[in-house]
């Protein structure tokens, strides 16, 4: 990507438009608050589809070795890619908020995760990620540096990383039809 010095953008981020957040935030930390949400609705089988707000269903199945079709994601690679969209976005608003340009970025991420308590055989057991990596390949003019000091930021100060590193409080109800 290129920047286009006769507007505001830069790696494609309305520079106004994110300062206009900034400020606005600084200036009433009651804007900071947000809530976000989707809606599943199963579909048969281990088929399933995300709505989120006006967008086009979000589909998840799993892979024929696990039962499913095979006919989409499923949910822990769509987790995977969540943290991997978040991240690309903390690379572009930061990296242009420091006047740095991107020419190209790609995030890799890999999870390992054993399915013995998820099928039940072993009661009590960790269900989720035992561990993620991520691997990040940024193309860009910025110095060594710069690149560092903005990697350990957006790693920082990640949303998704946030909640994946973190204890969260969740809680799930049920109500029946």
């Amino acid at each position: 990507m290129t920047a286009n010095i006769n507007t505001t953008l830069l790696n494609d981020v309305d520079i106004e438009a994110v300062g206009g957040l900034i400020q606005a935030v600084a200036a009433d930390p009651a804007k900071a608050a947000t809530r976000w949400r989707a809606k599943v609705t199963w579909l048969g089988g281990f088929r399933s589809e995300a709505k989120v707000r006006s967008f086009a269903p979000i589909a998840s199945d799993e892979p024929a070795a696990l039962g499913g079709t095979d006919s989409a994601p499923n949910p822990v690679e769509q987790l995977l890619a969540a943290l991997g969209n978040c991240l690309a976005v903390g690379y572009a608003a930061n990296a242009t908020a420091r006047g740095i340009e991107i020419r190209e970025l790609s995030v890799d991420i890999a999870g390992d995760l054993d399915l013995r308590t998820f099928l039940g055989l072993r009661p009590g057991g960790h269900a989720g990620f035992d561990d993620i990596s991520v691997e990040v390949a940024l193309e860009s003019d910025a110095t060594a540096e710069q690149i560092a000091e903005l990697h350990e930021h957006v790693l920082s100060t990640s949303p998704v990383g946030h909640t994946l590193r973190a204890a969260i409080p969740l809680e799930a109800a049920i109500s029946l039809a």
